[in-house]
């Protein structure tokens, strides 16, 4: 049997004029062959199809065929178990082949898009960018985006932070609140750390950060999280994010995190939120314009949130909190404090005393000093001299004694050597 490669260098060798019998020499082929070849022309050769081979799971494939078309959902484990029930020696494997071939297409139906009414719900995730700060060239810098979106009109609020934990949340919380000038009725979380603990019994459900619960009590709003591992649930937070790396971030230079903020906040203005939304038809600004009056009213002040840790001293008389360091007062005996850290501050406490207030500190590797904690030490040399002094060994110093004393001195030495002299005659004249 000739095949299709072989098939086909005959007839290129015929094109360049070889004849049958060198055809032949070199393809390997029989002389009536290659003429048969040649006669007639370019076709492809057919072969006769191959018996199927005889297998395990023949005698089941009637069975699960019908199986499958009445209850497309059984899974192959279930079905495997049947078959077993009724004979079949083989693998699972070569019976989920057969089930995918057989196995009724299943049509997913259309996406019905969820639209939330005005101030009803927002959406709250993180992203984390990569970013070089053109004050620290060569140093790559992980940062965080925490965004906030109000489901009803797209409005977005966002700011750029170093840290995820439960504190920062809280503020850009805070923050946001007081932007948009009010608070939706409830907030979707994905599943963040910071907001969700996890699940408990089903009576229970949910467990949700105690914090946030009583953010939520302060402000007005129900926090929900998410489905697990659906991702739609908030599609109107993974979407900005997309937009805001694309738009925004990439292409631009930063010199710090507060220019990073800086330049997102006029992107947000002038062009996120001052855009024509392609879901709602409507700009963004005007329709959260709209929005505004379904919103709950701000509470008369703050969310007091105060997370208490304990942190050690360092030499230097620091306590690191959050990645910053914060000074303690000279004198302090204790090595490890209690730090509470709030929206705005840190205050560090020695047992029940309160011994420093700081403000809080949103970068890295920064430090507060509050003036007083270091006091200058006492030295009665006044620093000229003890930066020149000469330290010399034991009997080689000299005092410094004024003139005076000098003749003092030689005074007494005349006299006591004239007196010398009157009792060395007296005695000479007596012997």
């Amino acid at each position: 049997m000739i095949n299709l490669k072989e098939w086909m260098m005959i007839l290129e060798l015929h094109q360049q004029g070889l004849s049958v019998s060198a055809i032949a020499e070199r393809s390997g082929h029989d002389r009536k062959t290659v003429r048969k070849v040649i006669e007639r022309g370019l076709v492809v050769p057919k072969y006769a199809s191959r018996t199927p081979r005889p297998t395990l799971l023949g005698p089941y494939e009637t069975y699960l065929r019908e199986r499958v078309a009445v209850w497309p959902e059984l899974s192959g484990v279930r079905l495997l178990r049947e078959a077993r029930e009724r004979g079949y020696a083989g693998g699972v494997t070569q019976l989920n082949d057969f089930l995918r071939a057989v196995r009724p297409p299943v049509v997913a139906p259309f996406e019905v898009r969820f639209e939330t009414p005005a101030g009803r719900q927002a959406q709250v995730d993180f992203a984390h960018f990569m970013v070089e700060f053109t004050e620290q060239p060569g140093v790559q810098h992980r940062v965080w985006l925490f965004a906030m979106v109000l489901g009803h009109s797209r409005y977005l609020w966002a700011q750029y932070v170093l840290h995820q934990d439960l504190g920062t949340v809280l503020r850009c919380h805070m923050q946001a609140f007081e932007h948009f000038g009010g608070t939706p009725h409830e907030i979707l979380y994905d599943r963040m750390r910071t907001a969700v603990l996890g699940e408990a019994a089903e009576d229970i459900g949910i467990v949700y950060n105690a914090k946030l619960i009583g953010l939520g009590a302060h402000y007005g709003f129900k926090p929900r999280a998410c489905k697990a591992y659906r991702a739609k649930t908030k599609g109107k937070i993974e979407r900005p994010f997309r937009y805001v790396r694309a738009n925004f971030f990439l292409a631009r230079s930063f010199a710090n995190l507060e220019d990073l903020n800086r330049q997102l906040r006029v992107w947000l203005d002038t062009v996120a939120n001052a855009r024509q939304h392609g879901s709602t038809g409507r700009v963004v600004s005007e329709h959260f314009a709209a929005e505004r009056a379904c919103l709950k009213a701000l509470p008369a002040g703050r969310f007091d949130a105060v997370l208490r840790t304990e942190r050690r001293v360092s030499h230097e008389g620091m306590v690191s909190v959050g990645g910053n360091l914060y000074s303690v007062p000279d004198g302090t005996i204790k090595r490890v404090l209690e730090v509470e850290t709030t929206a705005d501050c840190v205050r560090i406490h020695d047992g029940h005393r309160l011994v420093a207030v700081h403000a809080l500190l949103h970068g890295r590797r920064q430090r507060s000093v509050l003036p007083g904690h270091r006091q200058p030490r006492r030295s009665n040399a006044a620093p000229e001299a003890q930066e020149h002094r000469v330290v010399k060994p034991a009997g080689h110093s000299v005092a410094r004694r004024g003139l005076e004393i000098y003749a003092a001195v030689a005074e007494r030495l005349g006299a006591a050597s004239r007196v010398g002299a009157v009792l060395t005659r007296s005695t000479g004249g007596a012997r």
